[in-house]
């Protein structure tokens, strides 16, 4: 037979409360809405003092802090722009509580899509039955011609998309446009690109010279971009997975080995829907929702 032995729970130590320190008292609670103030500022008062909603007000804080004087950069993946909060990034865009807007091809295509055709987001199951899926004339032979031009002026992959919307006189969606929003507003917008990743690249027109000239050119401009951070500015990682966290860490590795080690002193938040490993270390960790509150702080 087994033997086994028993921990002696009484000869255990134990400690008095009151001097155990607590990361939570009284004063760190939700609170109750107040039928005389149901205000979004209200509500985001009324929030807990603890843990994730502690964070959004620190990085709500530390943009409103930088709006107009430091640099906010966005990075965004795809699903930004098609579940619909383009809207919300042209806002904070024209209050400089963004300043630099870093795409991946993804979310580039939906806000193309969405401005120049009104629509967005195909059935992808669907399409993948019968190889129609990422075949849209349109799309492919528009977004590509748009990058051969750019990349015979010497534009980036964002510029040369902003532009070539904005000399369009059709576009439906042009005020819902993160696009058009940048080149209005004369704010950086940067395309970064996956060959082979983008529906764009699988259409008879795709030139791989004209996509990979005008996405590194954009490269180097968002590192070009990030010495603005120094002291004060934010970075936000918007649902773009690992696509621009892999972009961000080698931008700003280029930004610090040309600018004697800054950027330093910033905010990094990752606000990806799942918690990978790549935005938490490459985007929070290794260098060091949210709109509606910036915004009624900006107007205040």
């Amino acid at each position: 037979m087994t033997e086994y032995r028993e921990a002696d729970f009484s000869r255990l130590k134990t400690v008095p409360v009151a001097k155990r320190p607590n990361k939570v008292d009284a004063s760190l609670l939700a609170k109750p809405p107040l039928p005389s103030d149901r205000s979004f500022t209200a509500f985001l008062d009324a929030l807990p003092s603890i843990l994730a909603a502690q964070d959004l007000r620190y990085v709500i804080d530390q943009i409103v802090a930088a709006a107009g004087k430091r640099a906010v950069v966005a990075m965004l993946g795809g699903h930004v722009i098609k579940v619909g909060l383009g809207p919300l990034l042209i806002a904070l865009l024209r209050k400089r509580a963004l300043s630099v807007i870093a795409m991946n091809g993804s979310a580039a295509i939906h806000d193309f899509e969405l401005a120049a055709y009104g629509g967005t987001s195909e059935d992808v199951a669907a399409g993948l039955g019968d190889g129609t899926f990422g075949m849209a004339e349109e799309t492919g032979r528009e977004m590509n011609a748009a990058l051969a031009r750019g990349a015979k002026n010497g534009l980036g992959a964002g510029e040369a998309l902003a532009e070539y919307l904005r000399a369009r006189k059709d576009l439906p969606g042009r005020d819902a446009s993160v696009l058009v929003a940048c080149a209005e507003l004369e704010l950086p917008v940067t395309v970064h690109a996956t060959i082979g990743a983008e529906i764009i690249h699988q259409h008879p027109s795709a030139d791989g010279a004209a996509i990979g000239a005008t996405s590194h050119r954009d490269f180097k401009r968002l590192a070009g971009a990030l010495p603005d951070l120094d002291d004060g500015g934010v970075v936000l990682n918007l649902g773009s997975a690992v696509v621009m966290p892999e972009v961000f860490l080698k931008a700003l590795t280029i930004a610090r080995n040309l600018n004697g080690g800054r950027p330093t002193r910033f905010t990094a938040c990752d606000c990806d829907m799942q918690r990978h490993y790549r935005p938490r270390v490459n985007v929070v960790e290794r260098p060091t929702l949210l709109a509606w509150s910036v915004l009624s702080r900006l107007d205040a």
